[in-house]
């Protein structure tokens, strides 16, 4: 029994198999780490249950804390900077690299975003008139000011080849103010 235990352990583990899932581990415990250094609103909103309630995050803490604050100091809260508006990152899929580019192009000519990254290669799969589907995309992801989520879902609508598109927005609670004032200044008011 104790052989045949020991003979699969190496192909449970194999390099294969550990190669793809410490990416998702990596990022899984700088989510956990990062989170409660975000915001203040984000850190006290996390309850038992949660990424901070594991077992071995203190000693992630201990290990990085000190590069977390000093990540925190340059990369302030937006609650407060003038230079600064409510901003949010919106998340659209397209089906191919040229409705991605015409618009994304349209959303920045008319001012409804700053920046769209295209990010080609992805797979979605979901299910659709009762049939689960799985196409090959490219996400959109938008940032812009949270005033513009409106008039941008209605551009999006307006202009994308899907009957039902996807439009998603993500709060952006903090980051680069530099980059956060050229947000607000690349973007109509």
């Amino acid at each position: 029994m104790a052989s045949t235990v020991f003979s699969r352990a190496p192909s449970i583990l194999s390099s294969t198999t550990i190669r793809r899932r410490l990416p998702l581990v990596g990022a899984f415990c700088m989510l956990s780490l990062g989170l409660s250094n975000l915001s203040p609103a984000i850190s006290s909103s996390l309850k038992t249950g949660s990424a901070q309630s594991l077992p071995f995050i203190p000693l992630l803490r201990s290990k990085f804390g000190s590069q977390a604050a000093a990540t925190q100091a340059s990369n302030i809260g937006m609650e407060g900077n003038s230079d600064t508006v409510s901003s949010i990152v919106v998340y659209v899929t397209v089906p191919n690299r040229e409705a991605g580019k015409k618009l994304a192009n349209s959303i920045v000519k008319e001012k409804l975003a700053a920046c769209v990254n295209i990010v080609p290669g992805i797979e979605s799969v979901y299910q659709w008139q009762g049939e689960i589907q799985s196409d090959a995309e490219e996400l959109l992801i938008i940032k812009t000011r949270q005033s513009l989520l409106e008039a941008l879902t209605e551009h999006i609508k307006a202009n994308h080849e899907y009957e039902v598109p996807e439009v998603i927005s993500l709060p952006i609670t903090g980051g680069s103010i530099p980059y956060l004032k050229w947000l607000k200044d690349s973007t109509r008011d």
